[in-house]
């Protein structure tokens, strides 16, 4: 049997109900064939990365334990995003739902429709703070450990709105 990577899973969302959205996405990713939910961040409030005209998003980060490859992983992430009504119109636009793998363990892969770790991830209060509440010690390939980065990221805007999810 493949033994089991930690995988780091950002989940946001700013259409319909973020939080509706971002609970019920937790819970779909604990259904995925050959994933286990390992640990849950609180749910967050951020400002939107991109164009300001949108609403605030709520995100979390989740680990998982994952035997599934990574672009099998990315195929389901991506399915979940689709059920949620995700349309990629415009970069950093508003969504219903976005699932990026952040981390793949201590992983570099540089594929065609993935890159991790996810590029965003040393400057982005909205998954540095979430993964630092899980796991201060992962390791971000080629940039340090979490809670380095994490002290190095201003909080800005970024409120806590839910404890996470039991």
């Amino acid at each position: 049997m493949t033994k089991p990577v930690v995988v780091a899973v950002g989940i946001g969302s700013n259409l319909g109900e973020p939080l509706a959205q971002v609970r019920m996405a937790i819970s779909e990713l604990a259904s995925i064939e050959g994933v286990t939910l390992r640990a849950v961040s609180s749910l967050y409030r951020s400002a939107p990365l991109g164009p300001q005209d949108q609403p605030h998003y709520i995100n979390a980060v989740a680990l998982l334990d994952c035997v599934l490859e990574p672009l099998a992983l990315l195929d389901a992430l991506q399915a979940i995003e689709n059920d949620h009504g995700r349309v990629r119109r415009q970069r950093w636009g508003a969504r219903t739902l976005d699932l990026d793998i952040l981390l793949w363990g201590e992983a570099v892969l540089d594929l065609p429709r993935l890159t991790v770790p996810h590029p965003g991830v040393p400057e982005r209060a909205f998954v540095l703070y979430p993964l630092a509440e899980l796991d201060p010690e992962l390791a971000v390939p080629g940039r340090g450990r979490v809670a380095e980065l994490v002290a190095a990221c201003p909080a800005d805007d970024l409120s806590i709105v839910e404890p996470p999810p039991h």
